[in-house]
C-alpha cells in the first residue's frame, strides 16, 4: 500500500471526468486506477477490525468482506445486465487467486526460500470444498444439454436459486466448523502477523468510506465497459475474466507475496485459495439470489470457463496436498494463467 496509495488521486479524476463527459476508454481505466487502493484499504481495515474482535468474528469478517470489491462491481454490474462479465469476473477471480496469485507467491518465494513448507491439511480441507464448488457449479451446466432450449430459461432459475442455496448453506457449515476446529482457516492472519495501525473506530470509518467509494467507482466502471471493449476491441470476457479480477485484488495479491517470501505460505494459501472459496461458495451463490431483485440470472458457466474452473481448483489440489513446494510448480501454475489470459484475449 505504500505506493499504491498514491493510486487515490484518481478518484477526483474519476468525478471531474464524469462532470466534462470524458472519452469511456479513459474513464474505464481510471476507475480501475482507483478501485486498486481503495481495495487494499478496504481489506486492510477489515483485518485490523478482526484484531480488535478476535479470531472467530475476525474470521467472519473476511470472510464476508474479502471479496466485497467484487460484490460490489457484481451488483452494477447485475443492475446493467451484463451477466457474462459478471459470471467471468468471478470466474475470473477464482483462476487469478489459485494460478497467478499462488503461483507468483510460490515462484517468487521459491527463488528466496527453495522450499516452502506449509499445512497440507489447511490446504486439502480448503482444496476439498473447493472441488465441490466446481461440483455444484458444473452440474447445471450440463443438464442444459439434455433440456430443450425453451425450457431452460423457466426451470434454470429455480434450480440455479436452489443451487446456489446448497453451495451458500454448505459454506456457512464450513466456517461454523472452522471456527471450532481451525480458528484461522477462514480468518485473518495469526496476531503476531499483524502489526495494528489504527484504532477500532478508525477502521470503522475507514472500512465504511472505502466501501462507499468503491460502490461509486464500481457503478462509472460498469457504466464504461461496453463503450470501450467496442471502442478499443478488448472482448467482454477478457475484461470480466482478466481486467476486473486484477483490479480488485491487486493489494491482496501483494500480500500473498510478501507473506511468500517471509516462508508464510499459510498465510499466502489462506488469500489465495481461501478468497476463491469464498468466491465459489459464497460470491457465486449471493449474486444468483441478489440478481432476482433485477433480471434472474442463471449459475450457468459457459464450458470454457468451468473447465479452466475445474483443471485450476485440481492442480491446485494436487500442490496444496503434498504440504510442501518450489519455485518451479510456482512457474507451472503462472504458465497455465497466461495461456489462458493470451486466449481469452485473441479468441473471446
Amino acid at each position: 500500500m505504500k505506493y499504491l496509495k498514491y493510486l487515490l488521486l484518481f478518484i477526483p479524476l474519476t468525478v471531474i471526468g464524469l462532470i466534462f463527459k470524458w472519452n469511456a476508454t479513459f474513464m474505464f481505466f481510471c476507475t480501475c486506477l482507483s478501485i486498486v487502493p481503495l481495495a487494499g484499504y478496504l481489506g486492510m481495515a477489515t483485518e485490523e477490525i478482526a484484531v480488535y474482535t478476535g479470531p472467530k468474528f475476525g474470521g467472519f469478517l473476511n470472510a464476508t468482506f474479502g471479496n466485497a470489491t467484487e460484490l460490489i462491481i457484481g451488483i452494477f454490474a447485475l443492475k446493467a445486465g451484463l451477466f457474462d462479465v459478471v459470471k467471468a469476473s468471478l470466474a475470473g477471480s477464482v483462476l487469478g487467486n489459485i494460478l497467478l496469485v499462488l503461483g507468483c507467491s510460490i515462484f517468487i518465494g521459491g527463488l528466496k526460500n527453495k522450499e516452502l513448507k506449509f499445512d497440507a491439511q489447511q490446504g486439502h480441507f480448503t482444496a476439498t470444498m473447493l472441488l465441490i464448488a466446481v461440483v455444484g457449479l458444473a452440474v447445471p451446466a450440463v443438464f442444459t444439454y439434455s433440456i430443450p432450449e425453451k425450457l431452460i430459461s423457466s426451470k434454470y432459475e429455480s434450480f440455479s436459486v436452489i443451487v446456489s442455496v446448497i453451495l451458500l448453506s454448505l459454506y456457512v457449515v464450513g466456517l461454523v466448523y472452522s471456527f471450532k476446529t481451525q480458528a484461522d482457516l477462514y480468518g485473518v492472519e495469526h496476531a503476531d502477523d499483524i502489526d495494528s495501525e489504527w484504532s477500532l473506530p478508525v477502521s470503522i470509518i475507514i472500512l465504511a468510506v472505502a466501501t462507499v467509494l468503491i460502490a461509486f467507482e464500481s457503478e462509472v466502471l460498469v457504466n464504461n465497459i461496453e463503450p470501450m471493449t467496442k471502442a478499443v476491441g478488448i472482448p467482454e470476457v477478457f475484461v470480466g475474466l482478466i481486467l476486473i479480477p486484477i483490479v480488485g485484488n491487486v493489494a491482496e495479491h501483494t500480500t500473498a507475496v510478501i507473506m511468500a517470501l517471509k516462508n508464510k505460505m499459510d498465510i499466502t494459501l489462506e488469500i489465495a485459495v481461501g478468497s476463491s472459496l469464498q468466491i465459489a461458495m459464497f460470491v457465486i451463490p449471493v449474486m444468483v439470489l441478489l440478481s432476482l431483485i433485477f433480471t434472474p440470472m442463471s449459475i450457468i458457466f459457459k464450458p470454457i470457463e468451468l473447465f479452466i474452473f475445474g483443471v485450476s481448483v485440481l492442480i491446485a489440489n494436487q500442490i496444496v496436498s503434498s504440504g510442501k513446494t518450489n519455485w518451479v510448480e510456482g512457474l507451472k501454475l503462472m504458465s497455465v494463467y497466461i495461456i489462458a489470459a493470451v486466449g481469452f484475449f485473441i479468441i473471446g
